[in-house]
């Protein structure tokens, strides 16, 4: 199709989903660093109205983000039917590495997850995954993803809508109206970014307000930013935005939950730093121009001069698609054995989005390889029969 465009950063995620999927449906396309090239930038800020990425322009028409369902409506989605051993929902640490583990099984696989990598991409340096003294999520995720691809294993761009049981099979629903049958699933949605929930924050998401600072953090080259949160990630947007920003400012409710040397550090690279104030009112129409924030303990108001906002205040399960299907805890993280059993037989989970204490890449790939090979034993036990071809040791 001519006339595609996509605008896209080096280090976005979402971008690369989008260039895959063209890709891989053979679209022909022109591709546009808006990170490097400032004035392409000014270009998709004028035509999208956006200021994040990725951005797609089909003939007249534009598309914000990866929108999976738009895209296929476009491109038009491969026919599904087969029945598959495994669904697995979700591509970070924890669904990636149970797709090798189901692989090496030998086991008919398919990954459906909206995007590649998870939270874990959005991780400026990572400095406690075993094998490597530091490296970047991106980075990092790009080596999980490329081990999967060299399995020949399924990967469909898409957000999963339901799943239910009917007889011996699951049927896995997507938001492009695609539906997959399958024997088992293994649930490793991870979890989305928390929001602010004030007044204009919906409208001016993307055009100012950003949740994904290695995607978007390009785009606000010279321009005066804050960062909200109190925790590591928080602290590393800020030292990372000194790079790229004009000013930086960080935010915090209350007191920083983070590692006493990131104090320090952002400290010495100028950062203003707001502990016990919060983010009362956004200025901007179209796009982000200021914001307005309350000390929590004397009440006074502060109106600062932002062109970003970068939101690092925590994360909530990705499981509203359940319902009721499986039980869930509390804080709506699903609940689950030693082994990543739910309690719904061949429903396996494994992730950020459990009831597992510790949320770090590491654990996340360990519990997918349990769920992936616990999935595996449930098939030969429940039904009797070998999975196609010979189990491979691990």
């Amino acid at each position: 199709m001519a006339g595609v465009k996509v605008y896209t950063t080096q280090s976005c995620p979402y971008c690369r989903m989008v260039e895959a999927f063209l890709k891989r449906h053979g679209v022909e396309y022109e591709h546009i660093d808006v990170g490097k090239d400032r004035e392409a930038a000014r270009e998709m800020i004028r035509v999208s109205g956006q200021r994040g990425v990725p951005v797609t322009i089909v003939g007249d028409e534009v598309i914000v983000g990866f929108d999976a369902k738009r895209l296929r409506e476009i491109f038009e989605a491969p026919a599904m039917g087969m029945v598959y051993d495994v669904v697995i929902v979700g591509a970070g640490p924890a669904g990636l590495t149970a797709a090798v583990y189901c692989a090496r099984k030998q086991m008919r696989t398919v990954v459906v997850s909206e995007d590649i990598g998870g939270q874990a991409t959005w991780s400026w340096n990572i400095e406690n995954y075993m094998g490597f003294s530091m490296i970047t999520g991106e980075d990092l995720m790009h080596k999980f993803e490329e081990q999967v691809r060299a399995f020949r294993i399924a990967v469909e761009l898409d957000a999963i809508r339901s799943i239910r049981k009917e007889e011996n099979t699951f049927l896995v629903q997507t938001a492009s109206e695609n539906t997959f049958h399958c024997r088992t699933v293994i649930l490793a949605p991870g979890k989305k970014p928390r929001t602010l929930g004030i007044p204009g924050e919906e409208r001016l998401l993307g055009k100012g307000i950003s949740v994904c600072a290695t995607c978007d953090a390009p785009l606000f080259q010279d321009r005066p930013v804050a960062v909200v949160g109190g925790g590591n990630a928080a602290f590393e947007t800020a030292i990372e935005m000194t790079k790229i920003a004009s000013s930086v400012t960080l935010i915090a409710r209350s007191a920083f939950r983070c590692d006493d040397v990131y104090v320090s550090r952002v400290e010495n690279l100028g950062v203003k730093i707001l502990p016990h104030h919060e983010v009362t009112a956004l200025r901007g129409e179209t796009l982000l121009s200021g914001i307005t924030v309350r000390d929590r303990e004397t009440g006074e108001e502060t109106d600062l001069n932002v062109e970003g906002l970068f939101l690092s205040i925590g994360l909530s399960p990705n499981t509203t698609f359940l319902g009721d299907l499986v039980a869930l805890n509390e804080h709506r993280e699903i609940l689950i054995d030693e082994n990543g059993h739910t309690n719904v037989p061949g429903i396996f989970a494994a992730g950020d989005a459990t009831c597992v204490k510790a949320k770090q890449i590491i654990v996340a790939a360990g519990d997918g390889a349990k769920a992936a090979l616990e999935a595996h034993e449930y098939l030969e036990r429940v039904t009797g029969e070998q999975t196609e071809g010979q189990a491979v040791c691990r």
